[in-house]
Formats: structure tokens, sequence, C-alpha cells
């Protein structure tokens, strides 16, 4: 398995490449802002084909460059139908203006192929199958993809910004719940093996295990509704 990720953008989001091995189809998770170029250059070095656009949520640090990436290849993009407007309206998602000079350097609206996910859904991609979790909370239509364990590397969930190393998604943004993300994160991430790699939409790289053991907010999750405050600002 060949996972290549890289931080893009004014804010920093991952960018994940995924594919079976070197010189095979791949998958591309989130391209955000100014991601178009870290998306080519990991194509050429791993000699990879995309065959679709995987998008965790509709926030424009995770979507602004899935237009002409998708158009540039030809290929389909997914996204939960909660949070397809995002495409197309950027600063009604956020309640605020993106700022003038970033919307400059932004493709806004829709590939001219989207296909719109569903909870529980598999998504059978260049050879791989992708496991769709809707994960409300942080939007109304994130989701999570989780790769099962394979004989080369254990299983690994792509959890966009629902959970982080040691923190989670904010949910003060339009569409987010705190009571939703707590909810997500017990039905989505604790029946997780400890072994599970998380790549979240921001930071390194983590386990279910380090999260279970040290984030305070999957502890709250565990302990049930109410048990603790709201989650903090990070990321978008």
């Amino acid at each position: 398995m060949l996972i290549a990720g890289f931080p893009a953008g004014a804010w920093g989001t991952n960018c994940y490449v995924v594919a079976p091995a070197a010189g095979e189809e791949c998958v591309i998770i989130d391209p955000g802002h100014l991601a178009t170029r870290g998306v080519e250059d990991t194509l050429a070095k791993h000699r990879l084909k995309p065959v679709a656009v995987i998008l965790s949520h509709g926030h424009i640090d995770h979507v602004a460059s899935v237009v002409p990436v998708c158009g540039a290849h030809g290929v389909p993009a997914w996204i939960h139908p909660e949070d397809r407007y995002m495409l197309s309206d950027p600063e009604r998602a956020l309640g605020q203006s993106v700022g003038a000079r970033l919307m400059g350097e932004l493709t806004v609206g829709e590939p001219d192929d989207l296909r719109e996910l569903a909870d529980g859904s598999a998504l059978r991609l260049a050879g791989m199958e992708f496991f769709v979790a809707h994960a409300p909370g942080h939007t109304r239509g994130s989701v999570t993809y989780r790769l099962p364990e394979t004989t080369d590397i254990p299983s690994v969930l792509f959890s966009g910004d629902l959970l982080f190393a040691g923190s989670v998604g904010r949910t003060d943004l339009p569409g987010g719940s705190t009571a939703e993300l707590y909810e997500s994160l017990a039905r989505v991430c604790l029946p997780l093996d400890d072994s599970t790699v998380v790549l979240s939409g921001h930071g390194p790289q983590t386990t279910i295990g380090r999260e279970r053991a040290a984030n305070p907010y999957l502890g709250t999750a565990a302990r049930g509704p109410g048990a603790g405050d709201p989650a903090p600002r990070r990321g978008m």
C-alpha cells in the first residue's frame, strides 16, 4: 500500500494520495487550497493514475482544488449530499468571508462528475475498498473513510476534521454540532482497533489506541453525552 500525504495551502490541510503500489491507479483525498501542484508532483513521483477524488467534507480548505484536479484527469469526485452546497458557496459554509486574496486563488463550483456518498457504503476504487461512515459534528456532511487491514498495513482511518492527534474538529461553524461530534466519535472511532492508523485533515498521524489513552475528547465520547466540554477551535 502506498499512502503519500502533504499539507497544502493557507490552512495546512492534509491531502492524501492512496494507491495499492507505485505505478498503479490511485485515489486522491481532500485536494484543498493550493493542493494542485502537490498532487501533480506526487502522481509523477510514484507514476500514479488517478481514478477518483473523495472528500471528507465541504469546507474550502479541503475542496478548493477539486475542480482543477478532476478536470485535469477526467475523474469523478465524491461528497456527502449535506455538504454538496459548499462547493459552490464556500463563504456560506463558513458563515464568514474567506478574504478576497484567497478567493482569487480558488476555483469555486462543482466538477463535471460529482457523486454523492451514503453512510455505510463501500467505494471500490483503484483496487481498494474504502468504507464510508457519515460522521456529522464538524459539518452536517462530514464523513470518514476506512481502509481495512491487509497483510502489509494495519487498518487506516482517514478522519477528515472529526479526529486529530490530541484534539477534534471545531463545531462553531454553520452546520457544526458538539453533541453530534461526540456521537460520531463514539460511533465511528471508539469501536476501531487500537492499531488503526488515523490520518486526519490537519496535523500528524496518530492511532486510535494513542487517542483512546490520551485524547480528552475521545474520553468524553466514551463516557457518554453531556459528559465534557465543547470541542476546541482548530483548523477549519
